[in-house]
């Protein structure tokens, strides 16, 4: 199945909104605590605020005026000091392997992506029926790994928590699913907006909001050293995935030019300081590319480095990116190097390809679109 919607469905109307909006904070970005003091400068009950909470997450309001349960002064004055933020929804793009992906305009214009992924056996350690969603924290990447399309038009900004928040709600809308599992996986790298998605994970994990528990919520990192033990020193017993794609310092830097800045030796100390402090297994996301990383020696180097963990090895077949050089081993090497970490006793998972007919690979659809509405505004010049 696929559903496509208009590009440029609600452009002008979300950029028009945006302007609207602009001196206004937006009310899903709030904690419950930061609510309830707002409520004190109205002098209004407190316990207002967990009526706000839930029309927003439980009942899903789009605007004040339907929180009937609340005064219509309060309302009014909510409207003068804060909006409700929404996805505006571009395209979904459905698989025949039951994978979603959505691509999402903000109230600026840019675009994002999310995807609705189907139950996998031990995805990142969670059960196989989980529903879980994978989604972005930034508009683009700056880390340029060579593999990737979120970067190749470079970085615009990052996501507000309302905007990382939102996309879970427009996924639940949209599929008609409940999300009980996330992935900070989409586009961007979530560590350097770490601010913004450690504030939407306590929205995401409270149960005034949408009450997933923190072990349901992995973040993806490509090695930010610093932010992953500022992450160590966090309550949340949220789970980490490090992007390592690479057992040396020769192999990692040719595709994650991040590694130049944080060799591998720096990382893996980061990943010794974060295991102490969490007690929480690690996985390494390792995705094999034909003829870069995916020889045996890679893949024994990469159980020691491992085993030094007790870490997960989650490897993942290279989906095709146009425009990009890279492509995925033959299903034997495939087997092969999954058979060496498996030897070495490591815990280790070949993961099947999902999306793959919808390009599901993180921003290819965005990047697709964009060049699209460049296309017809050219045209349209002519």
């Amino acid at each position: 199945m696929t559903v496509r919607g208009n590009i440029d469905l609600h452009h002008t109307r979300s950029t028009a909104e945006a302007d609207r909006r602009g001196n206004l904070r937006e009310i899903k970005s709030l904690l419950l605590s930061e609510l309830q003091e707002k409520l004190r400068e109205f002098a209004e009950p407190t316990y207002r605020a967990g009526q706000i909470m839930n029309w927003l997450y439980e009942k899903r309001a789009s605007g004040f005026e339907e929180m009937s349960d609340l005064p219509q002064a309060l309302r009014a004055r909510l409207a003068e000091h804060f909006s409700v933020s929404k996805l505006h929804v571009v395209r979904v793009l459905g698989s025949h392997d039951t994978t979603l992906k959505l691509l999402f305009r903000l109230s600026d214009g840019n675009l994002i992506e999310s995807v609705l992924i189907p139950a996998s056996p031990a995805l990142y350690g969670q059960k196989s029926d989980r529903r879980t969603a994978c989604i972005s924290t930034q508009v683009g990447c700056a880390y340029g790994c060579k593999f990737c399309a979120s970067g190749l038009e470079g970085f615009s900004r990052n996501l507000s928590a309302n905007e990382i928040v939102d996309q879970i709600i427009a996924i639940e809308s949209a599929s008609g699913q409940k999300i009980d599992n996330i992935v900070f996986m989409g586009m961007g790298e979530p560590l350097a907006n770490f601010d913004n998605v450690m504030r939407a994970i306590r929205i995401l994990n409270a149960s005034w909001g949408l009450g997933i528990g923190a072990r349901h919520i992995t973040i993806s990192t490509s090695g930010l050293v610093p932010q992953i033990r500022k992450l160590a020193d966090e309550r949340l017993q949220i789970r980490l995935a490090i992007s390592l794609h690479g057992a040396t310092d020769e192999v990692r830097t040719q595709i994650m030019p991040i590694n130049r800045r944080y060799n591998l030796e720096t990382l893996l100390a980061a990943c010794d300081y974060y295991v102490a402090r969490k007690k929480q297994r690690l996985t390494f996301e390792y995705i094999l590319i034909a003829g870069v990383n995916d020889t045996d020696d890679q893949a024994h180097l990469l159980a020691a480095q491992t085993r030094r963990f007790a870490a997960k090895v989650n490897l993942i077949p290279y989906n095709t990116v146009q425009g990009l050089p890279w492509s995925r081993p033959s299903d034997h090497r495939q087997e092969k190097f999954l058979s060496i970490l498996q030897r070495h006793a490591i815990p280790a998972t070949l993961r099947r390809e999902k999306g793959g007919d919808i390009d599901a690979a993180c921003g290819q659809l965005r990047l697709q679109t964009k060049r699209e509405e460049v296309g017809d505004r050219v045209i349209a010049r002519l």
